[in-house]
């Protein structure tokens, strides 16, 4: 976890900028015999994701869509949350953002809650009640943010056309840390970090940059790059996964997603998974998820940093898997699921081996529980309405955790 967040069990998207989706290693649902899970859930607006301040606080991000419909600007919405039933106990105004996608939340380690939404990043106090704001300098949705170590906050426009901007802010003022920083190319992934190096995923290649504090800016390492997509008839990643020695993302990312992922990929190729050293770029590998024509998902893969294990998925054509990473980085296939409609980002428990996925079936949702070195089933329940999830799940303050798929929020708990 880098310093720059609040120190909870989940204190962003993801649980960490590395995006390793992993609860800390002393968590876990631990289902026994004789027990089964159980879910609470409550309609919203389009919710996005939880994160969680000091014990029992839970905060929902929730947005607008029907506006963006009609031309208009859309808004965001945080609340603390019952983290039982689900209810509102504290709730901001209605948070300005313009153009309409998925925005980021995360408790920075001064306390404070910051957003990025539309067009504007947001700072709010713990009750929800609204600090200062500032407007993001393109009049285009801003893709979330991360934190690095030294407290910036870092953003980007999502961006399938012109190349991409990143916009470093200082946390305290909400005002720009330094000067805009041009990436080479669009890019439509979240970021990522680790420590105070921010990783970007372009329409074709992967890329980073460092924090200089001799020149007070992000400066790109220009001797780390690969062109994932090369002469293929790929088209564009998503977010990529740092496990300390590679980066790990997936390809096929542009899709024609309206209420699920099933048969909505684009191009007629299979999605793969993809790895690149963060030593060295030259470094790098691809693998068919798949292998059927018309892959594509809108998410990263999970990597198992105890057990060696990636997870990855193709959600048009409905393929879960799992591979045994060597210490030579090669792939062993380890389990594969058919006709199962993953498409969120995951969820592990590392010390137990527990991996939470999402299953559309039967024009609903389910959260199904399993083992990942097996790929067992464990345990599921129904949870969502007749959207398929892809944004973000996180672990709870009890034996329990929450599962936000669009229309609905979900508190899945072990009973």
């Amino acid at each position: 976890m880098s310093s720059g967040y609040f120190s909870s069990p989940w204190p962003c998207e993801d649980g960490s900028p590395a995006r390793l989706q992993a609860a800390r290693p002393d968590a876990a649902l631990a289902l026994q015999p004789g027990e089964r899970l159980q879910c609470v859930t409550r309609n919203t607006l389009l919710s996005t994701m939880t994160v969680l301040g000091q014990p029992g606080e839970v905060y929902l991000l929730t947005h607008s869509a029907l506006r963006a419909h009609l031309g208009m600007a859309t808004t965001a919405c945080v609340e603390r949350i019952d983290p039982r039933t689900l209810q509102p106990l504290q709730r901001s105004k209605r948070l300005p953002g313009g153009p309409m996608w998925p925005g980021g939340l995360a408790i920075h380690r001064n306390g404070d809650i910051y957003v990025v939404y539309g067009r504007y990043a947001h700072r709010l106090g713990r009750d929800c009640g609204l600090k200062t704001t500032f407007q993001l300098p393109l009049d285009q949705a801003y893709n979330s943010f991360v934190i690095l170590d030294n407290g910036h906050i870092v953003t980007k426009n999502l961006s399938d056309q012109q190349p991409a901007v990143l916009t470093v802010l200082d946390a305290e003022t909400l005002r720009p840390a330094c000067a805009d920083v041009p990436c080479p190319e669009a890019s439509i992934a979240r970021l990522s970090a680790v420590g105070n190096t921010v990783y970007v995923v372009g329409v074709r290649s992967i890329f980073r940059y460092h924090w200089s504090d001799a020149t007070h800016t992000l400066e790109r390492d220009l001797g780390w790059t690969w062109d994932y997509v090369g002469a293929s008839a790929q088209s564009y990643g998503w977010d990529p996964v740092i496990d300390g020695q590679n980066a790990w993302f997936m390809d096929n990312g542009l899709h024609r997603y309206r209420i699920n992922m099933l048969g909505a990929g684009v191009r007629q190729t299979p999605n793969r998974l993809l790895r690149v050293s963060l030593a060295d770029a030259q470094d790098h590998a691809s693998v068919e998820v798949s292998g059927l024509r018309g892959g594509s998902i809108t998410n990263p893969p999970l990597f198992d940093l105890q057990r060696r294990i990636v997870v990855g998925f193709d959600s048009a054509n409905k393929i879960l898997r799992a591979w045994r990473v060597g210490e030579d980085h090669s792939l062993v296939p380890l389990w594969l699921k058919q006709d199962f409609g993953v498409a969120s980002h995951l969820l592990l428990y590392p010390q137990s081996g527990e991996l939470l996925v999402n299953d559309y079936r039967r024009l609903g949702e389910e959260v199904v529980l399993l083992d990942i070195e097996t790929g067992t089933e464990r345990a599921r329940v129904r949870s969502g309405g007749l959207t398929q999830g892809v944004v973000f799940p996180s672990v709870g303050w009890e034996r329990d955790l929450y599962w936000c798929s669009m229309g609905r929020l979900a508190r899945i708990f072990v009973a």
